[in-house]
């Protein structure tokens, strides 16, 4: 996610919306010795603690998100998200339902992927068109500024796709600060979820009809002097979901609200190639997920194409399978 640097794609799927991306020199060669951190994933250290706060993606050590928060994201999605003419009215039969990305370079690799895996999905909704608004050299502090030119180039992507910001309904946001320097923990994550929090009221702001909104996590990184901030950018996406579902009055949403609904979208940090630093040996964590440096481009920190492709996996699968997405994302 280093700003500056942006994705591997130079042909085809540079052109996809008209996104265009620029190659930029890689940095030194990765460390591929650093096949692990030692870190626990959120979603495997539970109730356990890091420094003092208890793991799991949602309240109280849990993975599994609360049913009411879950409830009140499927009834959005099956009133609330649903084909728009370019004024924002419901039009059930000529409207279009649009998912943009907001993030960084990582984050504009990925979604290039997952919008190639998109198009080979036999059950995509007609009515959904996929944008890429995640920009190289544009972290969580660029975003969170109204006035910066991501937005200004974001509209003009929605331009060149033929929909509008009234029928931007859905986003996918991966975000983190420059070279993943969030500083002492707890505040460096207090921070970043203050930012992130800030660009869901932006995008709100700017999409009316924004509804729904998905927070990705980093992947692992095999610079060792990124690793910290790399693993704690997901503490920080859990307290921005939490204190949502707690109810805080800078996140609310649905009518009159100031921000989308927000949920994991999804946790895909794991611990390298876990423990043994072997792959395909003791996965990085529990559910098999593992982060080879082969995943990694040579700067250890930007997906090659198998790391895209596992996110896009990850992203395809829980859009396809989520009862507050499948509505609107599914014939």
């Amino acid at each position: 996610m280093k700003p500056g640097r942006l994705g591997v794609y130079l042909t085809a799927a540079a052109t996809v919306l008209g996104v265009a991306l620029i190659p930029q020199p890689a940095s030194a060669a990765a460390d591929c010795t650093y096949t692990h951190s030692g870190q626990v994933p959120l979603n495997d250290l539970g109730t356990g603690t890091y420094n003092g706060l208890t793991g799991g993606l949602y309240p109280g050590g849990s993975n599994v998100r609360p049913t009411a928060h879950t409830n009140a994201g499927v009834n959005i999605a099956q009133n609330q998200v649903l084909p728009r003419n370019a004024s924002g009215q419901v039009d059930l039969v000529n409207g279009k339902v649009v998912l943009i990305s907001i993030g960084m370079s990582n984050t504009t690799q990925e979604f290039q992927k997952f919008i190639s895996l998109s198009k080979a999905y036999g059950n995509l909704n007609d009515k959904l068109v996929i944008v890429d608004g995640a920009q190289g050299g544009k972290d969580a502090s660029a975003w969170a500024t109204p006035t910066d030119t991501t937005w200004s180039v974001l509209a003009g992507r929605l331009s060149n796709a033929g929909v509008t910001s009234a029928q931007v309904q859905a986003m996918w946001l991966k975000e983190q600060y420059v070279g993943d320097n969030l500083g002492a923990f707890p505040q460096g994550a207090q921070n970043l979820r203050n930012s992130l929090a800030t660009i869901s009221r932006n995008a709100r702001a700017k999409y009316p009809n924004l509804a729904l909104g998905y927070v990705a996590s980093r992947i692992y990184t095999y610079d060792p002097a990124r690793s910290a901030g790399a693993y704690q950018q997901g503490w920080a996406v859990k307290k921005l979901i939490q204190d949502q579902i707690n109810g805080a009055s800078d996140l609310t949403y649905g009518t009159g609200g100031v921000a989308p609904w927000l949920s994991w979208g999804p946790y895909m940090w794991a611990d390298g190639l876990g423990a043994d630093g072997v792959a395909g040996g003791t996965p990085g964590r529990s559910d098999g997920l593992e982060w080879a440096c082969s995943d990694l481009e040579s700067d250890g920190v930007h997906p090659a194409a198998s790391g895209e492709q596992k996110v896009a996996n990850l992203v395809m699968n829980q859009l396809s399978t989520d009862p507050t997405s499948t509505p609107w994302f599914n014939k």
